[in-house]
């Protein structure tokens, strides 16, 4: 029998369909549905599977029903099916509901007595999908005008506060619910855990081996292994230019919008790691030789009294 879309278009669409909502409905985290949940899979396996196997099915009993049927039906199916979608009995009905519009035998009804240089008009009615769409903009248009115009309901200010409050009640919910620890630049100290560094080097491979090369010695960015450096060195002023950015330096952008600042000192404290190595093929030194400044060890002093009193 004929259908308006052929199964190898049906059957992709209707499974595309499927597994679009399925991601959209099931919350998965940053990984796909289907890959989260096996349970997903399965069902996306098994539904794919019944559906070739009703359209096999459909066309087997077409197949079998076309056999059955008798000259005359044959051909009547024939000729239903060489009709076109576009011009069968639904459409033309469907068109003629929503347009009003009158074959070309009976133009001569719509005619006006407008001539203009032998050009001439068509009283045609509009299509009613348009007037009744008209319509339903005017009763709305009333009604808007009447609440928020008569009767002084929330304006789009309000409403836009109140969308404002809400979204930050949820925002500090969520933060309540996972608090992180935040580094500012007065608490970052130097880590030195293995955990802290592995991070610290995954996250400097993805992000800075590019102008820092993988061994930080350097490419379009400085070499960040010897002693000389650019904006001061130390773990506060590292945590801070990774954070904040380069005022003179464009290419060095600010991370604290991209990444945590846990992370940026896990980024820096492996940097400063990085010390020393003299990997192969570094840049020349840049910048001036830092020398971490040390706090002047605390000294107690020992009273010494001079004023001896004599024993009697």
């Amino acid at each position: 029998m004929k259908k308006l879309f052929p199964s190898y278009v049906r059957v992709p669409l209707i499974f595309a369909i499927v597994f679009g909502g399925m991601e959209y409905f099931i919350d998965s985290g940053d990984k796909p549905a289907f890959i989260e949940y096996p349970m997903v899979s399965v069902f996306l396996f098994v539904f794919l599977f019944l559906l070739i196997a009703i359209e096999i099915v459909v066309s087997a009993v077409d197949r079998v029903t076309y056999h059955l049927l008798t000259d005359e039906q044959r051909k009547q199916l024939e000729e239903a099916q060489s009709v076109s979608f576009t011009d069968s009995k639904f459409v033309q009905n469907l068109l003629s509901k929503l347009t009003r519009s009158k074959p070309i035998e009976q133009e001569g009804e719509l005619m006006l007595d407008h001539d203009y240089d032998g050009i001439k008009e068509l009283d045609n009615d509009l299509p009613p999908w348009w007037v009744n769409l008209f319509y339903a903009t005017a009763v709305f248009a009333v009604i808007y005008l009447v609440r928020f115009h008569v009767m002084d309901a929330y304006t789009q200010a309000e409403e836009f506060e109140q969308e404002v409050q809400l979204a930050n009640a949820e925002l500090e919910k969520m933060k309540a619910n996972s608090p992180k620890e935040e580094i500012t630049l007065d608490k970052v100290v130097l880590l030195t855990d293995e955990a802290s560094l592995a991070r610290g080097k995954e996250i400097f491979t993805n992000a800075c081996a590019a102008c820092h090369k993988a061994d930080g010695g350097g490419i379009v960015g400085p070499n960040l292994t010897d002693e000389f450096w650019i904006n001061g060195g130390g773990i506060k002023n590292v945590f801070k230019l990774i954070s904040e950015g380069s005022k003179n330096n464009p290419s060095m952008v600010a991370w604290n919008k991209t990444l945590e600042s846990t992370d940026i000192q896990k980024v820096a404290s492996y940097i400063m790691k990085l010390q020393g190595t003299k990997p192969a093929g570094a840049k020349p030194a840049e910048g001036e030789k830092w020398v971490e400044e040390v706090a002047p060890a605390e000294t107690t002093a020992t009273a010494t009294d001079t004023l001896k009193v004599a024993a009697k």
